[in-house]
């Protein structure tokens, strides 16, 4: 039986915001650091590192996960989708657009995990209650708003993207 050095490094792969990406990294890396770090995409958030703030959410395979407690070799071969994921042509998504709009964030440290979260909400649960909501959201921690705008962003959004004609 072959035995590996703890620090030896591991090639991950990982299709991220529809791209497949490769980067050498430790066994030991966060998820959360490798996307910063390794690929170069910062708007993954890394708060608390105990997944009691939930900025660092990301989804994989569609489903959020709190990024500083995953490990980037358990994400090799998955999918993920960070904010910069959201990015549309020609401007924000609708989530994100209702944030601005309902004024949704203050500080904005913990908007990629509430905007993260809210696309799985609103995927899986297109128009929801504003208990619903809180309760999606509950994982995530804003130290700003009191919650009340970001609930309202995200109702909005879900009444905006179901008027919208779906994409092809």
């Amino acid at each position: 039986m072959e035995h590996r050095n703890a620090n030896e490094s591991s090639l991950v792969t990982v299709v991220i915001n529809g791209e497949t990406r490769q980067a050498m990294t430790e066994p030991r890396t966060l998820l959360a650091y490798f996307i910063r770090e390794n690929l170069g995409m910062t708007g993954t958030h890394v708060g608390c590192d105990t997944t009691s703030c939930g900025a660092c959410t990301v989804l994989m395979d569609g489903v959020p996960v709190k990024s500083c407690t995953v490990l980037a070799v358990q994400a090799d071969h998955h999918a993920l989708m960070t904010v910069e994921g959201l990015e549309s042509i020609g401007g924000l998504h609708p989530l994100q657009q209702a944030f601005w709009d309902n004024h949704g964030l203050q500080c904005g440290f913990c908007t990629p995990g509430m905007l993260m979260t809210s696309t799985a909400l609103l995927r899986d649960h297109p128009e929801p209650t504003e208990t619903e909501v809180r309760h999606a959201i509950s994982g995530n921690l804003c130290r700003c708003t009191g919650y009340v705008n970001i609930v309202k962003a995200i109702v909005n959004a879900s009444q905006k993207m179901a008027s919208e004609p779906a994409e092809v």
